[in-house]
Order: C-alpha cells, then sequence, then structure tokens
C-alpha cells in the first residue's frame, strides 16, 4: 500500500511539475512593422442621421410624391453617368462629390418606395464600372486618389446594401450580373453566374476571424477571403484554389466552396483589354492552371504573417497574387495599410507581422480587375452588417488600449493538444489547432471569438427591438451605436 501511495504522490509531482513547465508563457515579439498612414475616417454621423430622418420621412409620403423625388434623382445620376461616359474627369474633379451625394441623398427614398430599387442598384453598378475604369489613370498610390476611391465605391456600396436590406427581397435577386467582361478562358457555373477559369471570388466568411480580416484595415471593406478559379478545359469542371488558416493552400470543388458558409461573394476578372491579356488570351487560365498543379506538387502552409512577398507559405489573397505575377500581372495596385496601433497589436497576437500587405477587401478598387457579378442574400447580408458593427465597436476598444486575452490556466493542455496537431500535420492530417498556429494564439483566438458572440448577442437583441419599435431594420450607424454600447458593458 505504500508502494502503490509512494506510486501515486510521484506521479502527481511529476504532473504538477510538466504542469508548471507547461504554464510558462513563452517572450512575445514586440517588433511590428507600421505603415504610418493616416487611417480613413468618414467623420459623417450627421448624414447617417440625416439619411435616417428622410427614410423615416419618405415612410409617409404617398407614390405619387416618392415618384417625383426619385425622378429627379434619376434624372441627375443619369446625367452624370452619360458625362462620365464622354469625359475624363480627374480624381479631384467636383463632379464625384456631386454623384456621392446624389447616390446617399436618394437612397433613402428609393428605400422606402423599393419598385425602384432594382434601379438604384442597377445605377451603382454602372458607376462603379466607370469610375473604376476612369481609376486606370489616377495617381492610385496618394492617399487623396485612394480617399476619394474609397469614398466613392464603398460609400456606394453602402448606401446601395441599406436599400437592399430595407426592401422586399423579391425586388432584387440574390445573384446579380454586372459587367459582360470578356474573356476567352473555360467557362463553368456557380449559383446561377458564368465564370472563368481565372476569375477571383472574393467573399466574406461567417466566422468570427472574418470580420477581423475585413475591418481591420485602414480601408475597413466588406470580404476576407479569396478564392482562385481554375476550370478544367477539358472536363469543364471548375476547382477553387485557396489558402485556409486550418490547412492552407488547398483545392474546393462548387459543392464544398458553396457549403462553406459565406454571406456574400463578388467575382472579379482582368480587363479583357489589359496588354498581357491582349497578347494572350488565355493568360489567365495558363495562370489559374499553373496555381492548380503547383497546389499539388508542393505543401503550401498558410501564411499567418501576411507575406506577399514570400510564396513559400501563402494566405489567401496571395493565392491569386502569385499566380498572376508568374504571368507578368502585378495585382493589388494598392497595397492594404494598417496602421491604427490597437488593430496593429491585436493583429500581430494573431501572428500577423507585415502591416503593409494584401488584404481580400482592397483587389475591389484595382482598376485591372472588373466586377462581373455578386451575390448577397438579405438575410445573410443582415449578419455581414451586425457582424461588421461589432467588429468596428472591439477594434475601437483595440485602439482604446484594450488587450487580448486568454485563459493562461488552459495553456497546459491546449500545448499538450498542439503537440498532438503537430504529429497529425506531419503525417498529412488537419488539427483541431491550425498548422502554424501555437496553442497561445489558439486561446487568444478563443477570447476573440467568445468575447465577439458576447456583443453579437446583444446587439442582435437590440436589433429585435428597435426592429418592432420602428418597424424597420436598424441601418448600420444604429447597429454600431448599439455594439459601442455593448462593447462598454
Amino acid at each position: 500500500m505504500k508502494k502503490i501511495k509512494k506510486i501515486f504522490f510521484k506521479t502527481l509531482f511529476v504532473l504538477a511539475v510538466l504542469y508548471g513547465v507547461l504554464l510558462i508563457p513563452l517572450p512575445e515579439k514586440r517588433d511590428k512593422l507600421i505603415a504610418n498612414k493616416p487611417a480613413f475616417v468618414w467623420n459623417s454621423d450627421s448624414l447617417w442621421l440625416s439619411l435616417e430622418k428622410d427614410f423615416s420621412f419618405a415612410k409617409k409620403l404617398d407614390s405619387f410624391q416618392l415618384d417625383s423625388i426619385i425622378l429627379g434623382y434619376q434624372k441627375s445620376l443619369s446625367g452624370q453617368i452619360n458625362f462620365l461616359q464622354t469625359h475624363q474627369p480627374n480624381y479631384n474633379d467636383s463632379i464625384y462629390n456631386s454623384i456621392e451625394k446624389n447616390v446617399f441623398s436618394a437612397s433613402p427614398y428609393v428605400a422606402a418606395r423599393p419598385q425602384y430599387s432594382i434601379w438604384f442598384v442597377d445605377t451603382y453598378n454602372q458607376l462603379r464600372s466607370i469610375i473604376k475604369t476612369q481609376s486606370q489613370q489616377w495617381p492610385l498610390q496618394t492617399i487623396n486618389t485612394k480617399n476619394t476611391l474609397y469614398r466613392l465605391l464603398y460609400g456606394m456600396r453602402a448606401a446601395t446594401e441599406e436599400v437592399i436590406l430595407q426592401a422586399d427581397s423579391n425586388y432584387i435577386p440574390a445573384a446579380m450580373l454586372v459587367s459582360k467582361e470578356h474573356s476567352a478562358t473555360p467557362a463553368a457555373n456557380i449559383l446561377g453566374i458564368t465564370v472563368h477559369s481565372g476569375d477571383i471570388l472574393v467573399s466574406r466568411g461567417g466566422a468570427e476571424v472574418s470580420a477581423l480580416i475585413s475591418r481591420g484595415n485602414d480601408y475597413p471593406g466588406n470580404f476576407s477571403h479569396i478564392a482562385f478559379l481554375y476550370v478544367d478545359e477539358k472536363t469543364k469542371e471548375p476547382y477553387l484554389i485557396e489558402s485556409h488558416i486550418e490547412k492552407g493552400v488547398a483545392i474546393a470543388n462548387v459543392e464544398q466552396y458553396i457549403k462553406d458558409r459565406k454571406l456574400r461573394f463578388m467575382v472579379m476578372r482582368p480587363r479583357f483589354d489589359l496588354i498581357s491579356i491582349q497578347a494572350d488570351s488565355l493568360l489567365p487560365h495558363k495562370a489559374a492552371k499553373a496555381m492548380f498543379e503547383e497546389s499539388f506538387s508542393r505543401h503550401i502552409a498558410y501564411d499567418f504573417k501576411m507575406d506577399y512577398e514570400d510564396s513559400v507559405k501563402m494566405f489567401c489573397s496571395e493565392v491569386a497574387y502569385y499566380a498572376y505575377r508568374k504571368q507578368g500581372i502585378e495585382l493589388w495596385k494598392q497595397l492594404s495599410t494598417i496602421s491604427s496601433n490597437g488593430i496593429v497589436n491585436w493583429l500581430h497576437q494573431f501572428g500577423v507581422d507585415n502591416f503593409i500587405t494584401q488584404m481580400p477587401s482592397d483587389v475591389e478598387y484595382d482598376p485591372q480587375l472588373t466586377v462581373v457579378a455578386e451575390w448577397r442574400d438579405p438575410e445573410t447580408l443582415y449578419k455581414d452588417h451586425i457582424d461588421n458593427a461589432v467588429m468596428d465597436a472591439m477594434l475601437e476598444q483595440a485602439n482604446a488600449g484594450q488587450q487580448v486575452g486568454y485563459n493562461i490556466w488552459q495553456l497546459p493542455l491546449v500545448r499538450l493538444i498542439k503537440a498532438w496537431c503537430f504529429i497529425k500535420n506531419q503525417l498529412g492530417y488537419e488539427g483541431i489547432i491550425p498548422e502554424g498556429m501555437s496553442a497561445t494564439t489558439a486561446l487568444k483566438n478563443q477570447w476573440l471569438v467568445n468575447r465577439n458572440r458576447q456583443i453579437t448577442t446583444e446587439v442582435k437583441a437590440k436589433a429585435d427591438g428597435f426592429i418592432k419599435e420602428h418597424q424597420y431594420k436598424p441601418p448600420y450607424w444604429q447597429l454600431l451605436n448599439m455594439a459601442q454600447k455593448a462593447a462598454l458593458e
């Protein structure tokens, strides 16, 4: 009996020592590469509130009065589209301020008269296409130019999506063709949209970290993931080449791509009039095929550092960038910058070392790419807006000094799990903790998820109350206000 007790206490002692050793945190790096550029700020709270007042006012008007007001905006915006189609104004021309004002001002009236919503979306698509074409001649590396392009494209998107959320879903289809950009590469079909080999699918996932990727930027966006499309020239079978945090670069078929929850996605295609594609119309297909084949020839782990210049590992944006760069096309004319100290610190906690990089949302502003189509279901779009508001409120707290926390007492157990995951990775299997992510980072990720879900639950409850009281969905600025209050509780 004494011998058994002795063995028991020795074992207990060894386990205690092992637990203590595994409890020791590793020193954290503090050196960071900061972009040192000012983050974009709208500073337009009064505008958002006035738009909501206009919406409440518009809901009280009769159809004849609404039709008359909207007709005025139709005439004005139509004239501005005609002007842009025949002129090449510089980025600082006053017409762009006028377009921005007209789009914002028209949106509450269209939201109250959803019969016009398809016109509004079509007008947005036309303006976006023309402005992207115009921007080919703009000095994209200057702050003023980037601000103008962002205000126009993101601002018009925000106004359009508020209309979509308030309108009856019967008026606006989930999948919409935006532009008939020509392509000579093999084609396939995804959710009723014709896609071509070499297309770039930019999407937004439903996970909490997706919101961090899309919003943690000097120019917050709506997208968190990029997939590169390859269509087999013989079978016409489409494949999505993606880099996932969980497994690095991998191939998915359409069913798997759709099953991996998407709140929205957008199809982008290199312009057919690019010099490189005029010289070789199959260039996009060759880029996709080469990336498809390379994904089988070597294991490409996920690049948590987000270093787009090192292709040994790759994050999602880097897959398309790398493939096209090898064919002579350099995407991301405007590199993404992350400058806010709090956001830099948070992203650094999750392994990011490069804060001048390529974020998925920013590929939308590349003039070499045309937006071909978009898919956004009103229900998932509403969730997207709630997620954005919650993450924006969390990042405000980060900039106010809040640190990423984690349960240090769970560290020994998670380190053992990580060791088991490492063995599985070596055997070619996925582990619970992604390859390249430490046990500490996994715990920090869990903190982020839990904190996000806590705030989201409160925002959803407040949003439901808002809908009952006002009989319409809360616009984004109201969701943000709810999230800001919940983040302080």
